[in-house]
């Protein structure tokens, strides 16, 4: 028997909340889906998840949401972080944080603990070694936890594959987010572990990073603040299904998919 696992990539504003309202059912359907993990930080505006959005999220059919660096950015959910373990921030943040880092559920009698990382370049963040960290938290996992999966908010591909070579057949999956352009390095590794740098975004990929290109290029060329505008073409849902042997622990499969979604710019929004 197996246990099935859907990474969504990041959801960015409103075209990667329609995308997941229009494209996951089906989606979880095709992959007789167990558990659902979503990157949602980028979901209120491309910047921060509220608690309404993360609310509709969970509704829609997400069982644990994930953030990095701009989970902290609306303090209306930094102030039910506490109280709602399915809204994971990275477990290797200082543990007075807000939150935790991590949560075990039951799925099919079994325990799957779910794991949420951040790199140590790219952020200014006070956080411990991701690879260090592990060498401890695993150690705890272990002994209640059939599947250990992780995902890791990582600056770079290439810290994302060293912590997946350091925690072969340790854990099932480790999975990337953070650059919202997904990778075509998708595979089990020798000893066991599902891996892939970047599992890309929800929302347009006609866009910079998710956002509108007009306003992203105005900044680049002015240095002057402006703020980002979601965009709205070509949306899609990106990520990575995973196959993990829920006696062994060990990943069977990865594939990595990309579902095209049709939706649309509401009527009258200039931005």
């Amino acid at each position: 028997m197996s246990i099935k696992i859907l990474f969504l990539g990041e959801i960015v504003g409103r075209a990667g909340i329609q995308s997941i309202k229009l494209g996951l059912k089906s989606l979880k359907e095709r992959y007789s889906a167990d558990l659902v993990i979503a990157n949602a930080e980028g979901t209120t505006n491309g910047f921060g998840l509220g608690r309404q959005h993360s609310v509709q999220l969970f509704k829609m059919g997400i069982d644990i949401l994930t953030g990095g660096e701009k989970l902290f950015f609306k303090a209306d959910l930094v102030e039910v972080l506490p109280k709602n373990g399915n809204i994971l921030r990275p477990a290797n943040l200082p543990p007075t944080s807000p939150g935790k880092g991590y949560r075990i559920l039951t799925i099919k009698d079994k325990k799957v603990a779910v794991v949420n990382l951040i790199s140590s370049s790219g952020f200014r963040f006070s956080m411990q070694n991701p690879l260090t960290f592990m060498d401890y938290l695993t150690d705890i996992l272990k002994k209640d936890s059939d599947v250990i999966l992780v995902q890791f908010h990582s600056g770079t591909t290439a810290e994302s594959a060293t912590l997946a070579h350091y925690l072969d057949g340790r854990i099932s999956a480790l999975i990337g987010t953070h650059t919202k352009a997904i990778t075509a390095d998708a595979h089990v590794m020798a000893k066991g572990t599902a891996f892939m740098s970047d599992v890309g975004r929800c929302g347009s990929i006609m866009s910079a990073g998710g956002f509108n290109p007009e306003f992203e290029i105005k900044k680049l060329m002015t240095a002057l603040p402006e703020r980002s505008h979601e965009a709205w073409e070509m949306c899609e849902l990106q990520g990575a299904a995973v196959t993990v042997d829920e006696e062994t622990g060990k990943a069977l499969s990865i594939e990595a998919f990309r579902e095209s979604v049709d939706v649309k710019k509401p009527e009258g929004d200039v931005r």
